[in-house]
């Protein structure tokens, strides 16, 4: 008995110093909150919505982060299947450079003409397609449209195809030739001086396209030489006293300059009497729009008034939807992202295929197929960036051979560099979401 109250006693004793502890340790805790809380006076039900929309935020953000390091882990699993992937979405991002940059160069060196004139409205024939297949249309529209109170000066432009024989080796080449008053300053074509143009004024000379195709001969060089080069053009012998610089084009490989009197005699069959681009200046604070109006409305239907802004337009169009040229490289941009999106299709989809197993076993855990669905674009977004760099690379190293070769410069700006990113990114998503359609088949209760 006295052992067992003893025992009882010691029993009780440890029971009592076990809730002592419990109790010792409650109210401590308790006291660890309450300075938890101190410390962090916006935690708990009136939390600043900052802090405590973090959690929901890196709850969002960590299954994307797991689902795309599980795809980069896929794809570099087999390093060859990586490489054939890469490879083919870097022939795509080429294959789409390329034609784009053709397209660019087409539009940029069609309109160089275009842009240098310096005149605000423009009169062209009704049926012309492009400056370089101009018609011309009667000088009397000029001095019609001089009726106009807002017209301070009209001025000609002449624009046909003539015939150049090369000085060196006699062989004939095809370049534009333009005629028009030397003193109306309407050209400000790169490297044209004013004192240049003045040589115009003498007869049977020409200033000469120093960046025209090598064909036309050495013309830059034998100037340097000899200070003037005689040459024949339209089966006209004249004298090249001068050069600018403007460069081929997807038209012509060249061009020329010469005043109205020399232009009718490389070309007779053009008169004084006709006209292919009509140059108009406004007075100081017209409204070239509100003029262009007027002028349609005061002039025959014969001729059409555009505003610079609508004279490059007009030529672009022509390249784009009229020449074939236009659409040829336009086709080539769609089927370069043809080709990537059947490349990355295949991939991805045997890529899904291989693993149909594992993607099972995944929803068998309990991952949503929301989860799957990152996984595979994961892997169409990595291939996206993975392709692109060395295809901008080796874009950037084709579009400088190219443009020794045609002498056409292909650029490649900022502009181009997201657009064609841009086409890469949309191409693997949609192949990424055509491949989805393969995790249908990873069913868990086909696999266990």
């Amino acid at each position: 008995m006295a052992g067992r109250a003893a025992g009882g006693g010691r029993h009780r004793s440890g029971g009592a110093r076990r809730c002592a502890r419990r109790g010792g340790a409650a109210p401590a805790r308790r006291d660890r909150r309450r300075g938890a809380a101190a410390a962090h006076p916006h935690a708990g039900p009136g939390a600043d919505p900052a802090v405590s929309g973090a959690a929901p935020r890196a709850a969002a953000i960590l299954p994307a982060l797991l689902a795309a390091r599980l795809a980069w882990r896929q794809l570099r699993h087999e390093p060859a299947r990586l490489a054939a992937a890469v490879s083919g979405v870097v022939f795509a991002c080429l294959l789409i450079f390329m034609q784009l940059g053709f397209l660019t160069a087409l539009f940029d060196s069609a309109v160089t003409v275009q842009a240098a004139l310096n005149a605000d409205l423009f009169l062209l024939n009704r049926t012309t397609e492009a400056l370089w297949r101009s018609a011309p249309f009667p000088r009397a529209r000029l001095a019609q449209a001089l009726a106009l109170p807002e017209v301070e000066r009209v001025i000609p432009l002449h624009v046909g195809n003539a015939v150049w024989r090369n000085p060196i080796d006699g062989q004939k080449r095809t370049l534009l030739l333009f005629g028009v008053d030397p003193s109306a300053g309407l050209l400000g074509f790169p490297g044209l001086a004013a004192a240049e143009m003045a040589e115009l004024a003498r007869g049977d000379v020409i200033l000469f396209d120093e960046r025209a195709k090598p064909q036309f001969g050495p013309v830059p060089a034998l100037l340097a030489e000899r200070g003037a080069v005689a040459a024949e053009l339209g089966d006209r012998r004249v004298e090249v006293a001068g050069l600018f610089a403007l460069g081929p084009t997807f038209g012509t490989e060249g061009h020329a300059v010469a005043s109205e009197p020399t232009f009718w005699r490389i070309l007779p069959n053009r008169g004084p009497g006709q006209v292919d681009v009509g140059a108009i200046r406004l007075r100081p604070g017209a409204d070239a729009e509100a003029a262009a109006r007027a002028l349609r409305a005061l002039l025959p239907a014969d001729v059409m008034v555009l505003t610079k802004a609508g004279l490059i337009a007009f030529e672009k169009d022509y390249w784009a939807n009229t020449a074939p040229i236009g659409f040829v490289f336009g086709l080539g941009v769609a089927i370069g992202m043809l080709v990537g999106c059947v490349i990355v299709y295949q991939i991805l989809f045997s890529d899904i295929a291989r693993h149909i197993g594992e993607y099972a076993t995944l929803k068998a855990m309990g991952y949503a197929n929301g989860y799957l669905v990152r996984v595979v674009m994961g892997e169409a977004l990595i291939l996206a960036v993975l392709g692109y760099i060395p295809g901008w690379l080796l874009g950037l190293g084709l579009y400088r051979v190219a443009s020794a070769r045609i002498f056409i410069p292909l650029t490649m700006d900022l502009d181009k560099s997201v657009l064609v990113f841009a086409l890469i990114f949309v191409m693997c998503v949609v192949s990424g979401l055509v491949a989805i359609r393969k995790l249908r088949d990873a069913d868990p209760a086909d696999m266990f």
